[in-house]
């Protein structure tokens, strides 16, 4: 079995030389104070994500990724350790990201398009050069002709088509995204995991992505980072060396099994799979 690892995979860089670093995240930890005590969410978690990557974290229910997530985002408060977003420590709200969450939480009375725009309304951009760049990034996910749909008309899968849009308006380098297809049925999951690969590999953008599935994981990812039941630890941080682009018939062949395999292995010694 594949022991598990930790790894922060810094590479050193000539002196001068602008950093290729986009996230470091060094020995964060996260306590919260409930009715029942301190909840010890996240112990001396470290890693480092470089531009251009898509990573995963990967973990079960409650270990603390979508807390790390929201801690990148400056959006909760960390109890120890330091985030580092372009070499600028976080200390709040980062507004230049790009954030996808499980709920598309668009606004009922606005129709795809316009739900797209609101983030050229919140930003105060030319609506004359921010609409095109909205039309498009809708007809590049699939739903031109569907920009006058209203949310109620639209499919699960087509209003967070709708919401990756809308993170992507303002054309973030870092995109964070959470359980962004957990509702999803098998199929539709399929092919949002298809359209986001290919609208990641147009542009350089770095992606730090939250799933519980495994093959999703790999498929997506350069990086695979797998998380300890809590208190979230890394327990193994797994380079996918899979050619690209990837095509959903990439998960049957040995390399892309031998993968799911070292993952389920390091599941399996912290206890988050029990097969007997």
């Amino acid at each position: 079995m594949t022991s598990p690892i930790a790894s922060t995979d810094s590479r050193a860089q000539p002196p001068g030389a602008p950093s290729s670093i986009t996230i470091a995240i060094r020995d964060v930890s996260k306590t919260y104070a409930s009715r029942r005590g301190s909840v010890h969410a996240l112990d001396g978690v470290s890693f480092e994500i470089e531009r251009g990557s898509f990573v995963s974290l990967l973990g079960p229910s409650g270990c603390g990724k979508s807390t790390l997530l929201r801690i990148v985002a400056g959006l909760e408060s960390r109890s120890g350790g330091q985030v580092m977003l372009h070499g600028r420590e976080v200390r709040g709200p980062q507004t230049e990201l790009g954030i996808v969450f499980q709920a598309p939480l668009l606004l009922e009375w606005r129709d795809a398009l316009a739900n797209v725009m609101l983030q050229a309304e919140a930003r105060r951009v030319d609506r004359r050069k921010a609409e095109p760049h909205a039309r498009q990034l809708l007809a590049s996910v699939g739903l031109a002709g569907s920009e006058h749909k209203r949310p109620s008309e639209l499919s699960g899968g087509m209003q967070q088509r709708v919401a990756i849009c809308r993170a992507l308006l303002h054309d973030p380098e870092v995109i964070l995204m959470d359980e962004p297809f957990g509702a999803l049925d098998a199929l539709t999951r399929d092919q949002m995991n298809i359209d986001l690969q290919r609208l990641w590999s147009s542009g350089e953008k770095t992606v730090l992505f939250v799933t519980h599935s495994i093959s999703e994981a790999v498929f997506l990812s350069d990086r695979v980072i797998v998380m300890s039941p809590a208190p979230g630890t890394i327990s193994l941080d797994l380079r996918v060396d899979l050619p690209r682009p990837r095509r959903v018939a990439m998960r049957e062949i040995p390399q892309f099994a031998a993968l799911i395999q070292q993952i389920r292995e390091v599941f399996a010694a912290t206890g988050v799979l029990h097969e007997d």
